[in-house]
This record gives structure tokens, C-alpha cells and sequence, in this order.
């Protein structure tokens, strides 16, 4: 446990916890709509496979420029409401008004139409979405410079950044519901303008609420005009190397890499497994479990996982809570052999447990089902009249325990590295540059894990197009799903075993700071 005990002053206030909080939720409700999204340009707007995997990775090219540009914008910026607000703020209304003119598209138009059109739409709204999130997390980092509120602030932050993670998986659900819309493209344009709405009104809370260190008397910003564009390059390369050669930083980079990159490969391979292995690519049996498996797994990550990871950082310190939970995830996909076996699923539904629980959920959905199809909801409901595949959700609880730990604690750990930075480096502090670099970092892994998914399915002999897969190629696909994540979270063990910035060296860092800055 801890030893030390947070200042009233270093509490963050539980309205600024929420207006922060929903800022991650709009950070994950954006690019979550947009990879489920994707899925549509192939069966509602008819695009090309391969034009579709050029809007995709075209995009992230063009992303990890403006990150680090913006990161720099916003260490730099001087204004009466704060570095940070003002682009968040803007940054809110764009991303949601270009979210939802994105997919204002018509299969009409044609593929080389709407290809461009997507893709110009595309870029313009990365810059306002880069606005919005380079910004936020830089904001995140300085809204305490306490160790362990740091943490405290992530979790709660986190644990409503999952919802969005509840609500994703169904979109695919509703817009392919026939009696809600009239075809699949009318679906997308409709879904996009609410998800546009529910990023405007909730992106913009952070802006009005939140408050970041005082950045009026900080020394050594930048002047940010056009006649200074050429020492500003120079300047943000030269942050940008600082960062670079912070080593803590880079184990946290590292770390985040092989974790998320490895969760990334094979997040697909789940819904994969439960369509074509254990309901032989009947989609019509495999019903809604495929989404239930997504959201369950948001479920327990907010509301389970993330407090005990917090609990944990408080009483054995980020470092070993990252390794007993990264861990205790490996122990996760391991289980995951097993909860996908039809065999075990069927002998389990066989027995007295399984027979009641079939019973009993059934029972709840044949109650709830009239009221479901009111409000046009039918395709929430469950079947269990030939028994369900409960085991499935066996290593969840385990699994959530790898990306539910890996950001809150990387995330807090980052703020941390932002305290050694101005000490060995001055001021001005760099949170969004470090955020940008950080963030830089993962979408890097989730480029590189989209290739690296694809090359798995083609090495195991996946058929895209085949009504059913060998057995052989499920198997091999499912030792994959096992391996891959367990291999690359314990190469992340690896690479934070010897992370030395603790509570002690992050309390002497901030007490050297505050002499330095001289505050009271």
C-alpha cells in the first residue's frame, strides 16, 4: 500500500473525472463507428476489397504526420482558456460534423466517386479528430500531478471509454435490421449522423470542465505563426527526439506495441471461430454472439477489471500491476482453447448448471422480447432453445485484464515521464507531444496488425468468400488466436521488467520540480 496521501489539491473534482471521462468515450466511439463502418463500403456501397483496404490504411499515413504537429501546436499555444481547451473544444464539433458527412454516401455515385469522396473526407476529418484527441490526452496528463490520482483518473476515465465498446458491436446488428432501415447504405448514413450528435454534445464537456496546469507563466513556448514555420519544424523535431530518447517512455511505447498489437492481430478471429467453427458458417445460428462476445468483454473490463487494476496500482505500484494483470490476460487466451471447444460447450449445456442457465436466460428474453420488437429492438434478443455457447465467456474476465490494464496504467505511467522530461529538458512541458508519440505508437501497432491479421487468415488457409472452412483451418486459426496475444503480452513483460520510474523516483522528481519552479 501506498504510503503517501493525495493533496486536496492534486484531487481531481469528480465533475471534471466525468467531463474527462466523456471525452474517452468520444475518443473510442469514433474510431470504434469507423472500423465497423468500414465493413459497409464492401456490402452497402460496393467498393473494391482492395480500394477498401486503401481508405483504410491511406488515412493512418497521413494521421501519424499530423499527430506530432498538433501535439507540438498545443505544448505551445498560449491562450487565456489554456494549451489545451480551445482545440478541444473546436476539435469536438468538427470531428462529429465530418464524421457524419463521411458517409453521406451512395453506391449510385459509383466506386471511383465515392472512393475520392472518402478518402478527401477522410483526411479533413482526421485534422479535426487529431484536434480533438492529441489535445484531450495531453490534457489528461496534466490534470494532476499526483502518482497515484494519475491513476485514479485513468481508470474512472477508462471505465466510461469502455462504454463505447458496449454499444460498437451492435451497429453491424442494426444496420443490417431490415425493419429499421430501408437497405444497409441508408443504415449508415442515418447511424453516423447519431453517433456525429452523440460526439458533439459529449466531445465538448472536457473543454468547458476540465482544468489543466496553469500554463500562464510557463517559459520557453514557441512562437506559432507562419513567419516562425521553419524554426517551429526544427524545434518539433528536436522535442520530438527528447521524447525519443526518454528510456522509460520507450519501454511504455514498447510495451504498448507488443500488448495491443497482439490483442489487434486476432480480434477478428473470434468472430471467425464462432460463425464458422462452432455454427459451421451458419450466421443465422450464430445469431448475436459474436457482438454479445464483444460486449460482455466491455462489460467486465469497465466495471470489474479497471478498479481492481486501479486498486492494484495503489498497493504494489504501475509497474507490478501491469505485470500481474498482463499475466493474468496471457492465462486468459490460453482459456480461450477451451471455451470455443463445440464439445465442451455442448457437454456443459448437458449438465444441470448449463440446463438451468439456458432455461433461465431464455425465460428472461421470452419476457422481454415484445417489448424488444416494440421499440424495434428484436435483434437484441438471445435463443437459447438449442443451448448457448456460455463457454465462451470463460477466459473473459482473465483477457480483460491486457488492455483494461495496458492503458489505464500506460497512461498515467506517461504522465509521469512527462514530470522527467521537464526536469532534465525545461520547460515547456510536452503532454501532447508525448501523448502524440504514445498514441502515434499504437495506431503504428493496429496498422501493422490489420497486414499481420490478414497474412495469418491467408497462412491458415481462411477462404473469405467460402460458405464453410475446413477443420483443419479452423484449428490451425484458433492455435493462432491462443498464441499470438500470449506470445506478444509476454514480450511486453519482458520489456517492463526493468522500468524504473516508481512512486519514490516519481514524488522526488515533483518535489525537485516544485523547488524548482518555486511554488509553495
Amino acid at each position: 500500500m501506498s504510503q503517501y496521501e493525495t493533496a486536496a489539491k492534486d484531487r481531481v473534482p469528480f465533475v471534471q473525472k466525468w467531463a474527462f471521462g466523456s471525452g474517452q468515450f468520444v475518443l473510442n466511439l469514433l474510431p470504434g463507428a469507423l472500423g465497423f463502418f468500414m465493413f459497409f463500403l464492401l456490402t452497402a456501397f460496393g467498393m473494391d476489397p482492395f480500394l477498401a483496404g486503401l481508405l483504410g490504411g491511406l488515412p493512418r499515413l497521413f494521421d501519424a504526420i499530423t499527430d506530432p504537429i498538433m501535439g507540438f501546436i498545443s505544448d505551445n499555444t498560449k491562450s487565456r482558456w489554456g494549451r489545451r481547451r480551445p482545440y478541444i473544444f473546436v476539435g469536438a464539433i468538427m470531428s462529429g460534423l465530418l464524421f457524419a458527412v463521411l458517409w453521406q454516401l451512395d453506391a449510385e455515385n459509383g466506386q471511383t466517386y465515392n472512393f475520392w469522396y472518402f478518402l478527401i473526407l477522410s483526411l479533413i476529418f482526421l485534422i479535426g479528430n487529431t484536434m480533438y484527441a492529441t489535445p484531450l490526452v495531453g490534457l489528461g496528463y496534466e490534470m494532476t500531478s499526483d502518482y497515484n490520482e494519475r491513476t485514479r483518473l485513468m481508470a474512472f476515465a477508462n471505465t466510461i471509454g469502455q462504454v463505447a465498446w458496449m454499444i460498437v458491436p451492435w451497429f453491424w446488428v442494426i444496420i443490417a435490421d431490415p425493419e429499421l432501415f430501408s437497405d444497409q447504405a441508408e443504415g449508415v448514413r442515418q447511424m453516423s449522423t447519431i453517433v456525429a450528435a452523440f460526439c458533439i454534445v459529449l466531445g465538448v464537456l472536457p473543454a468547458i470542465f476540465c482544468k489543466g496546469i496553469d500554463s500562464s507563466h510557463m517559459e520557453n513556448r514557441k512562437e506559432l505563426s507562419f513567419k516562425s514555420l521553419a524554426s517551429n519544424l526544427k524545434d518539433l523535431w528536436s522535442g520530438i527526439v527528447q521524447v525519443v530518447k526518454n528510456k522509460p517512455f520507450m519501454k511504455l511505447c514498447g510495451a504498448t506495441f507488443l500488448v495491443f498489437n497482439g490483442f489487434q492481430m486476432v480480434a477478428a478471429f473470434s468472430f471467425y471461430i464462432i460463425v464458422f467453427y462452432m455454427y459451421n458458417g451458419d450466421y443465422g445460428m450464430a445469431g448475436t454472439w459474436p457482438a454479445w462476445f464483444s460486449t460482455i468483454t466491455a462489460v467486465l473490463t469497465a466495471f470489474v477489471v479497471i478498479p481492481i487494476i486501479s486498486a492494484m496500482s495503489n498497493k504494489w505500484g504501475k509497474r507490478k500491476a501491469f505485470i500481474i494483470s498482463t499475466v493474468l490476460s496471457i492465462i486468459g487466451y490460453i482459456l480461450k482453447w477451451w471455451g470455443f471447444d463445440t464439445s465442451l460447450n455442448e457437454r456443459f449445456n448437458q449438465t444441470a448448471f448449463g440446463q438451468t442457465l439456458n432455461s433461465g436466460v431464455g425465460a428472461i428474453f421470452d419476457f422481454l422480447n415484445p417489448y424488444l420488437e416494440t421499440v424495434g429492438m428484436s435483434w437484441f434478443s438471445i435463443d437459447t432453445s438449442q443451448g448457448a455457447p456460455w463457454l465462451i465467456f470463460l477466459p473473459l474476465p482473465l483477457m480483460a485484464f491486457g488492455l483494461g490494464g495496458l492503458f489505464t496504467l500506460m497512461m498515467s505511467m506517461t504522465a509521469d515521464v512527462c514530470d522527467l522530461d521537464e526536469l532534465d529538458n525545461g520547460m515547456p512541458r510536452k503532454e501532447g507531444t508525448f501523448g502524440a508519440i504514445y498514441w502515434w505508437m499504437v495506431k503504428l501497432g493496429q496498422a501493422i496488425a490489420l497486414v499481420l491479421g490478414g497474412l495469418v487468415l491467408k497462412l491458415v488457409g481462411f477462404i473469405p468468400d467460402a460458405p464453410t472452412q475446413s477443420l483443419e483451418t479452423m484449428t490451425n486459426l484458433r492455435i493462432a488466436d491462443v498464441l499470438i496475444p500470449a506470445f506478444t503480452a509476454g514480450a511486453a513483460i519482458w520489456v517492463m521488467i526493468s522500468y524504473s520510474l516508481n512512486e519514490k523516483k516519481a514524488r522526488e522528481i515533483k518535489a525537485k520540480l516544485i523547488e524548482r519552479r518555486g511554488e509553495l
